[in-house]
């Protein structure tokens, strides 16, 4: 991404939380879409840590929430799509992106109450949930939590449907893990993964979405703070045989609510199948596979999926 900056700022009083706002202009030349309008970062303090989010458009609210390893940038694509007709808010969790990580609880629960705070902060009252992966627990523990405060929930290739993932995923639950990911996510490490990047790429190698992504994420563990809370974070919902929170235990006794499931078909990361079995405990949801696509579909086919946002949010 490339970016040029003004930055202003401003503090507010909201609801006993005191919220700082940095402005900041940015032109996202973007992996996955055209050069987009200039965005507004801003950050708020939410029990003494700062939290970064993207706030873009007027009408029904849209809350993303991505996944491990995540940040706003996986949806930023997204906005200028959406934002004539939604306001859009795309937060970087805590332990992720720009936002703080302290050394705390990482768990759904805890990151589901700092999606309310964050609404609170805003005033804002009543949302439509859109979460990737570890996002996807993120919104369905929310809407548990706080049915009061939900209209329709959008779920992306999302953990909590199921004991299978990725073994990468796997191993970072295991012991030594914290030892060992120092030296994988080390500078020698990287320079020497993205010189054969770019070894690959002089035959015609191109890399896909899910490889991109994960790779820009595995790039941001350069730092012990990052590094510990992706193994926190981590280690709240998996263990070494696959995922260990399911919603499959909560969701039946949830009350009904417009919900879309996305799935990528060679999605590599949470299997597909996943989304069928969903139908156990959400039986009115419904199911869009992105044949061809992986673990990222709103970055392999942006247009397509918000298409299938905006549809779903006008006709339920």
């Amino acid at each position: 991404m490339r970016a040029e900056a003004s930055v202003s700022g401003r503090t507010r009083v909201r609801c006993g939380l005191v919220q700082l706002e940095t402005v900041v202009q940015v032109d996202c030349d973007n992996r996955w879409g055209d050069v987009m309008e200039p965005l507004t970062s801003r950050t708020v303090t939410l029990r003494g840590h700062e939290l970064s989010y993207l706030d873009s458009g007027t009408g029904p609210v849209v809350l993303f929430i991505h996944g491990i390893l995540g940040s706003q940038q996986q949806w930023t694509h997204l906005i200028d799509r959406m934002d004539d007709s939604h306001r859009v808010i795309v937060p970087d969790l805590f332990g992720h992106g720009e936002s703080d990580k302290p050394v705390g609880d990482y768990s759904l629960g805890a990151q589901a109450a700092t999606m309310r705070d964050l609404l609170n902060s805003l005033g804002i009252d009543r949302v439509n949930l859109v979460g990737h992966s570890l996002g996807g627990g993120i919104a369905m523990v929310f809407y548990y939590l706080f049915p009061e405060r939900v209209d329709r929930i959008v779920l992306v290739g999302s953990g909590g449907l199921g004991r299978e993932v990725n073994p990468i995923l796997r191993s970072a639950t295991l012991p030594g893990a914290g030892w060992v990911l120092p030296i994988l996510a080390s500078r020698w490490m990287l320079s020497r993964a993205e010189g054969a990047g770019r070894a690959l790429a002089r035959v015609g190698w191109r890399p896909g979405s899910d490889i991109t992504a994960i790779w820009r994420g595995f790039t941001s563990l350069g730092d012990a703070a990052s590094r510990r809370a992706f193994l926190a974070t981590t280690r709240a919902v998996i263990d070494p045989g696959g995922q260990t929170v399911s919603a499959h235990d909560y969701l039946p006794d949830a009350l009904p609510i417009p919900t879309l499931i996305v799935w990528g078909s060679r999605d590599r990361m949470i299997p597909a199948w996943h989304a069928i079995s969903a139908q156990r405990s959400i039986p009115w949801c419904r199911i869009e596979l992105f044949d061809g696509a992986g673990h990222f579909p709103h970055l392999d086919e942006p247009d397509r999926f918000a298409d299938l946002v905006n549809d779903f949010i006008a006709t339920t």
